[in-house]
């Protein structure tokens, strides 16, 4: 099964619930996260995007299919439905994931196979992915999006990193600026492809997303799901 949603979305809270079930109902699941298949470090991702940039394209991201791994990934999910096996790593994103697993931050763990489950869980940006090249959305027999009004997206995602990654809002603005392509062609079309999607609609003004004090509570938002 897939979650799929754009960064700050709340796919890692969706996660984090479907966790829950699975200890409850004693299901083995295997874990991917979107963030495994990067195509490349920070450092060298940041290098990339400056290369781009100086070849006429500002808007190279991590949204964009080129990188990422989804080759890969799609032989990942071909491989788990075939045989229940496959592969991850973790991409190591701050000092705790550093104590966590001794890689540092900004850099990517080793593969390692996945244990022996009766599921796999893919949670990221591209779960359900369709391009001329490769074709991830016919793999999963359960996809979920996960899709707040990007209104609430951007409030969400500007708390997120800057209360755990440290950036300022203006280095957020920019990061959104960059993505608006990328997140027309690759994410959006996505939750078409979905069999379910939330999305939490805020009944409280979210008119300015970059001067947001607190993220709307679900007592100040509704619920659709088609």
């Amino acid at each position: 099964m897939t979650i799929t949603g754009s960064s700050g979305a709340g796919t890692t809270s969706v996660k984090r619930i479907f966790e829950l079930i699975f200890r409850r109902e004693n299901i083995g699941a295997a874990f991917i996260e979107g963030d495994a298949f990067h195509r490349y470090d920070r450092a060298t991702m940041k290098a990339k995007v400056a290369e781009e940039e100086k070849a006429g394209n500002p808007n190279f991201t991590h949204f964009h299919a080129e990188a990422n791994e989804l080759a890969i990934l799609e032989e990942v999910f071909e491989e788990y439905g075939r045989r229940g096996t496959g592969k991850t790593r973790t991409y190591i994103h701050d000092e705790d994931e550093e104590k966590q697993y001794g890689t540092p931050p900004g850099h990517f763990t080793e593969w390692r196979e996945f244990p022996p489950s009766d599921l796999l869980f893919y949670e990221g940006l591209h779960g359900c992915v369709v391009t001329d090249k490769i074709n991830l959305a016919r793999h999963a027999d359960l996809k979920i999006g996960v899709v707040p009004v990007i209104n609430l997206e951007w409030i969400q995602k500007i708390h997120r990193d800057r209360s755990t990654r440290g950036y300022s809002t203006e280095a957020v603005m920019d990061v959104i600026l960059r993505r608006m392509p990328d997140y027309v062609r690759y994410i959006v079309p996505q939750f078409s492809q979905t069999a379910i999607n939330f999305q939490r609609v805020p009944i409280v003004d979210t008119s300015n997303p970059f001067i947001a004090r607190w993220i709307p509570t679900p007592d100040e938002s509704m619920l659709v799901i088609r």
